[in-house]
């Protein structure tokens, strides 16, 4: 019998070699709530053999998938998959995109996997265990000086109902003269803090999909996530800040406007 970390990384090579195929290729795109919410083919071809390989392992496990969405099991064990984080970018044929599969089991995420085939990097972190990229340990950079950071952020295709408009809050990370990249994909950005490319993330209204297997990785690389209030984080928060944990407070003050 395989085992659940086997079946996730099957699960998320396969989707790759999907991703991977058709990436700048022909196929085709279809918008959803938004015209520039995208889906393609490859999201539905990827999701759907990525449910192939679990449930011929696991098949009374629930799934949560971006296109299907939910399917129901009496399980404590939850697969949260995006087949493509990064559509547009895909779409594009810019190869900032992934795969994104995490286990959750009862409220706890046990294991995540985030491949960018395009750039050969496979992201993987087991609860308790550590985060790897590659088969090699990574943890989050050690830079405590906030004045020196270099952040990434995204932009909801649904603006969150806010008392303050998320364009402010960018402006404010500006304002301080930082850095700051927009990449297109937030399971690339909660990986790349986890492998101290970038020192914090923060973004607003991402689903569980998004984030499930990101947030393990940071988790696991030493890192810290929470909401914007600091509180413990949940993948069904609608606030989402990852940091090296040392400038985390920081970053919490320039969100909330609180900056001495």
């Amino acid at each position: 019998m395989a085992t659940l970390k086997e079946v996730l990384l099957e699960a998320t090579r396969e989707a790759g070699k999907i991703i991977q195929h058709y990436f700048q290729g022909s196929f085709k795109v279809e918008n959803k709530d938004t015209v520039n919410n995208l889906v393609t083919e490859v999201d539905k071809h990827a999701e759907t053999r990525i449910i192939e390989v679990i449930k011929q392992y696991f098949p009374e496990h629930a799934i949560m998938s971006e296109e299907i969405g939910e399917l129901k099991k009496d399980s404590p064990y939850q697969w949260i998959i995006d087949p493509i984080d990064g559509t547009v970018n895909f779409a594009h044929g810019i190869p900032i995109c992934c795969v994104s599969i995490g286990l959750k089991h009862e409220d706890s995420m046990l294991l995540g996997a985030v491949y960018n085939p395009m750039m050969n990097e496979l992201f993987f972190a087991e609860k308790g265990k550590g985060a790897f990229l590659n088969d090699e340990p990574i943890s989050v950079s050690k830079k405590s000086d906030f004045r020196k950071a270099c952040l990434v952020t995204g932009f909801p295709y649904n603006w969150p109902q806010t008392s303050e408009h998320p364009i402010r809050v960018f402006e404010r990370f500006i304002l301080e003269g930082l850095p700051v990249r927009r990449l297109g994909s937030a399971a690339i950005d909660l990986c790349w803090v986890a492998c101290g490319r970038f020192d914090g993330f923060w973004e607003y209204n991402l689903n569980p999909w998004d984030i499930a297997a990101g947030y393990l990785i940071v988790e696991e690389a030493g890192g810290k996530i929470t909401n914007f209030a600091g509180a413990p984080y949940t993948v069904f928060d609608k606030e989402t800040l990852a940091t090296n944990g040392l400038i985390h407070e920081a970053m919490q003050s320039i969100i909330h406007n609180k900056k001495k």
